[in-house]
């Protein structure tokens, strides 16, 4: 059994995102390593009451490291930029315990696990004479400029400032060179960022997404006429483009396509735009809603129409599978991964224009094959078991051993 130490700087059981991310992998890896797990704590609660339960508790080691609220608050608000000092300062006290933990523990792999952006790879890389495993890690740059053009102009400020940083730090960032010198392996989370990583820095690296799919839950939909369409997103994130699925509802021309907006921002500029294209009766406003009645609404739905264009791998999308949910997108990131022709339609980045015009066109595709719809429906069941958590572990845990030459 490898001995394994993991830096994971976000851990829950509890929660999604980098949290979530971060437990599904562990708890995973822990049923084949012993995992020697440095985290900074701030669900430390969680953690403790859910290894009580856990078979394979007794192979999950943990040592805290945690920050003040302060610094919590920063890192969930995301983009402000004062959390990534703070961040550096934790690596330091991690290299420090693990350096501690190498010495009293026979360590066969160094993991650095998340957070998963490539500018942030830790500093355990530093650990010599130990081989040192690095991702899934993201890596999102390069921005389809086509889309921008209704962006405002601090938006497109910032588009442009974060793709020049990018270039700049894949490049000429001690601490990401020296991570991508010392790796014995890489795994980069979509082949967009596999590309972006052999483009600029020249190095190959194994594709896994860095989330996976639960086990399949798709329940037959409901008798009904029409199609109900779920968008789920930040309404207010651009790179969404949720003003995409409006127009796009517009061209369909048909009145029983049915839009369902899910996610939290202000949505008063989209349901003018709505009005103003004469689809509002069309639309549906949730707002922001919990975990369980996303489900919900997936499970009582047709299809997922997801407009992002700047992604790593989207949960959403993910959930989509799991739940039998059929989805229309970009082939692109994450999502372009994930969705093949069983279980969707992926349509190619263009113009805002053209693309309005490709997601009706399949938009009318699922409305008027509703045998094409519930052939995607059932085909998600194998495709959510192809990525599931359970599947993308064990090639991690081939990786291993092929690192340690057994």
């Amino acid at each position: 059994m490898f001995r394994v130490l993991i830096n994971v700087y976000a851990l829950s059981p509890e929660r999604g995102s980098e949290p979530g991310m971060g437990w599904n992998w562990c708890v995973r890896l822990a049923r084949e390593c012993e995992l020697f797990i440095i985290t900074e704590g701030e669900f430390r609660e969680e953690i403790e009451r859910k290894l009580t339960v856990l078979p394979q508790a007794g192979n999950m080691h943990f040592y805290y490291l945690p920050v003040s609220d302060r610094v919590r608050r920063m890192c969930w608000n995301q983009g402000d930029w004062r959390f990534y000092i703070h961040y550096r300062r934790w690596q330091k006290r991690a290299l420090s315990l693990a350096r501690k933990i190498c010495r009293a523990e026979s360590i066969d792999i160094i993991h650095q696990l998340n957070m998963v952006g490539f500018r942030e790879p830790g500093l355990l890389w530093r650990i010599r004479g130990i081989p040192f495993f690095w991702g899934p890690t993201s890596c999102k740059f390069e921005f389809p400029l086509a889309y921008w053009n209704d962006a405002p102009v601090a938006e497109k400020i910032r588009i442009w400032l974060k793709d020049v940083i990018s270039r700049i730090q894949i490049r000429f960032s001690p601490s990401v060179r020296g991570a991508l010198r010392r790796a014995s392996a890489i795994i980069t989370a979509s082949s967009d960022a596999q590309c972006l990583f052999k483009k600029y820095a020249g190095i190959e690296t194994v594709m896994i997404n860095e989330t996976g799919a639960f086990p399949f839950s798709g329940v037959p939909r409901p008798a009904h006429e029409g199609l109900d369409v779920l968008w789920v997103g930040r309404l207010n994130l651009y790179s969404k483009l949720p003003g995409l699925a409006i127009g796009a509802l517009r061209r369909t021309g048909n009145p029983g396509i049915r839009l369902h907006f899910v996610g939290p921002g202000d949505d008063s500029v989209l349901r003018m735009k709505a009005e103003r294209q004469g689809v509002a009766d069309r639309c549906v406003w949730h707002g922001q809603v919990s975990h369980a009645q996303v489900g919900e609404l997936m499970k009582a739905s047709d299809v997922l129409l997801f407009t992002s264009v700047v992604e790593g791998t989207p949960h959403v999308v993910l959930e989509a599978v799991s739940n039998g949910l059929p989805v229309i997108c970009f082939d692109t990131c994450g999502q372009g991964d994930i969705v093949d022709d069983r279980v969707g339609i992926k349509i190619p980045l263009s113009t805002p224009d053209q693309s309005e015009s490709d997601f009706a066109e399949a938009l009318n595709v699922l409305y008027s094959h509703p045998g094409k719809r519930e052939e995607m429906q059932n085909a998600c069941r194998e495709r959510s078991t192809e990525l599931s958590w359970d599947s993308k572990v064990s090639r991690v845990v081939s990786l291993y051993r092929k690192m340690c030459n057994l």
